[in-house]
């Protein structure tokens, strides 16, 4: 029964949009069984460990996380992460209505900074709604918009948002949530791998293969470093690759989650964490560091951090990505997944775009149909001048993974997963 799913909280809002079908939500994870969680976010997902982490980071004053559990005959059968946020539309809006947003914002702040109910994760790799396997995945959308419309109106929020969901649910997504409009979102990376480092340089263009090459033998001149790979580092070292961290987040151009210290001590208790780090090797200083998460034939890259007070010409990120590289092919990762942003660094090593989608319904008529006029103008090359400027040079298709979801093929190569 779902009540064996779900622990009995005050407060608790149930709907119920089709017959059998039952969305209950929850304010914490621990309001849902382990053992839902692990059925339905399998490896390489981002599931329990993930949610606990953000949930216990102290960071109420961005985002509000809850769960909707859908549970169909009585039975809990999935799992839709969510969170609120007060959203600024300058971070999606195309430049030329920029003007328009600034002169909004001085008459109705309201309207360009709106209360959005999303359904996904601040900083997941991909929208994803965990079910176990063989559940109607049509119904159980169905169920989750229906009550989500709901949730949306006793939380006050405007908008509500399934962000970042791969290419091949559009179709679902057309079918199922026809008052939703779609926005192109911030794509994704991924870098496949093949057996060997050879192989890998050898799958690069030419020209690529060249730069990284010569980036790779300079900084090799320019300093020595030494590499470790650590899973939950002490505390002294955990403020050294916060102060890395938050160095790298001052000076990023697109920003939407702000992570604290406190982040970084939860997640590094998480199983798959791993800490990968570069040291001066005479000083012994932290030089740069990324954050990635193991799972059997697949990496993440998930969080890096440099120290820009170093020289430029010591090439920091090229260096750590060789050390990730030579670390990921050791373990028989076939793919290293490395979100958004920062494309022009990600594309130089190998890495392919990952389409990702929005879409978003708005609660006030008007607004849903102005913020639908506006939402095809949203391409990636007005939401990253990196991607505008590479585009110029070559086709989507040739930036573009062939593989959209590569997470659906490790969990089906990896059945006992």
């Amino acid at each position: 029964m779902a009540q064996e799913w779900i622990a009995a909280m005050p407060g608790i809002i149930q709907t119920q949009p089709l017959p059998e079908w039952q969305v209950t939500w929850v304010d914490t994870v621990e309001a849902i069984a382990e053992s839902l969680w692990e059925s339905c976010f399998p490896p390489p997902l981002e599931g329990l460990w993930w949610y606990r982490a953000l949930q216990h980071s102290g960071l109420q004053d961005q985002f509000r996380f809850c769960y909707a559990v859908v549970s169909h005959n009585g039975q809990a059968v999935a799992i839709a992460p969510a969170f609120v946020m007060d959203v600024p539309l300058a971070i999606v809006a195309p430049p030329w209505t920029l003007p328009m947003l600034r002169l909004l914002e001085r008459v109705a702040p309201s309207w360009v900074r709106q209360r959005t109910l999303f359904i996904g994760s601040p900083c997941s790799e991909q929208g994803s709604v965990g079910m176990l396997p063989g559940v109607d995945r049509e119904r159980v959308m169905v169920a989750i918009q229906e009550s989500l419309l709901e949730r949306a109106r006793l939380l006050r929020a405007v908008m509500v948002v399934w962000k970042d969901f791969a290419r091949q649910d559009g179709p679902l997504f057309a079918k199922l949530l026809d008052r939703m409009f779609a926005m192109v979102s911030y794509p994704g990376t991924v870098c496949p791998l093949p057996a060997t480092k050879e192989a890998y340089f050898a799958a690069l263009s030419a020209n690529r293969r060249h730069q990284l090459k010569k980036k790779l033998r300079l900084s090799a001149a320019a300093v020595a470093v030494e590499l470790s790979i650590v899973r939950q580092p002490d505390q002294e070292t955990l403020r050294e690759i916060f102060a890395l961290f938050w160095q790298t987040y001052q000076r990023a151009a697109t920003r939407f989650e702000e992570l604290n210290e406190t982040f970084f001590q939860q997640i590094a208790l998480a199983d798959p964490a791993r800490f990968i780090l570069l040291r001066e090797k005479s000083t012994q200083q932290l030089l740069a560091f990324m954050l990635c998460f193991q799972f059997p034939g697949y990496v993440i890259n998930k969080f890096v951090g440099f120290d820009y007070h170093r020289p430029r010409q010591w090439l920091l990120y090229f260096r750590l990505w060789e050390a990730v590289l030579d670390w990921s092919l050791a373990i028989g990762a076939t793919c290293i997944q490395s979100g958004q942003t920062v494309y022009a660094a990600k594309i130089a090593v190998g890495h392919q775009l990952v389409p990702l989608t929005n879409y978003a319904l708005h609660r006030h008529p008007l607004l849903h149909w102005l913020y639908g006029r506006i939402a095809p103008t949203i391409s990636w090359q007005s939401l990253d001048g990196t991607l505008a400027e590479y585009l110029q040079a070559h086709s989507a298709q040739t930036l573009t993974a062939e593989e959209t979801e590569p997470f659906c093929k490790v969990v089906q190569d990896n059945p006992e997963k």
